[in-house]
């Protein structure tokens, strides 16, 4: 059994590892530019993935989190400012946002700071976080400087799960790191994924079913 795992991590790892690698290595500075862009977007399997590779050696780790930082930060502002400026407007041409946005201006009162500090770590809200907060009459100020804070938590977090990932499986697999890791990593993630696919159609489905009855 053992024996058979290792030959498809094999497999997995002459799919990946050595053309991602040499892609990395050819064009990391590049991958600086697509942090930024991913993030903006949201791109936390991204930047996992990036970490690792900062590891490998293949990225600079401080400039990959500032990457990952800057784009976060400017994203978010992004959607602050469209709620705060078009919040209504936007939610009556996109009913779907209305469950997200409530709930997050729930937290928003209750929790107040350690909610913007965190937000970007609640599944399920975090797309509409920023957009809520705007419509909540909270200052730009306040919310430009926990905002800054809070994307910086979220690149460490999430770069350094990458990076610590390389760390655990050196440890584990020694030499055969560098070629099992990156495949067992693009599992993990792929599983992960999926896993919140999965939740994603159970949840609709359960809320289709109570609007049913």
């Amino acid at each position: 059994m053992i024996e058979f795992f290792g030959q498809i991590l094999s497999w997995f790892s002459s799919l990946f590892d050595h053309s991602l690698i040499e892609l990395i290595g050819e064009y990391g500075s590049y991958f600086y530019i697509i942090t930024f862009v991913w993030t903006f977007l949201e791109g936390e399997t991204f930047v996992i993935f990036a970490g690792y590779a900062a590891h490998q050696g293949l990225l600079d780790y401080w400039v990959l989190v500032a990457a990952a930082w800057s784009g976060s930060f400017a994203g978010d502002q992004l959607w602050f400012y469209l709620g705060r400026r078009y919040g209504q407007r936007i939610l009556a041409r996109f009913p779907k946002m209305q469950g997200g946005v409530e709930t997050a201006l729930f937290l928003a009162r209750k929790y107040n700071t350690v909610f913007i500090l965190s937000f970007r770590f609640i599944y399920g809200i975090r797309n509409v976080s920023s957009f809520a907060l705007g419509m909540s009459g909270l200052s730009w100020p306040r919310y430009l400087v926990l905002n800054f804070i809070a994307a910086g938590i979220w690149a460490n977090s999430f770069a350094g799960a990458g990076y610590l990932f390389g760390e655990l499986s050196e440890a584990v697999l020694g030499d055969m790191a560098k070629r099992f890791g990156l495949a067992m990593l693009v599992v993990f993630l792929v599983v992960a994924w999926l896993a919140v696919r999965m939740h994603k159609r159970q949840k609709a489905k359960a809320e289709a079913e109570g609007a049913a009855k």
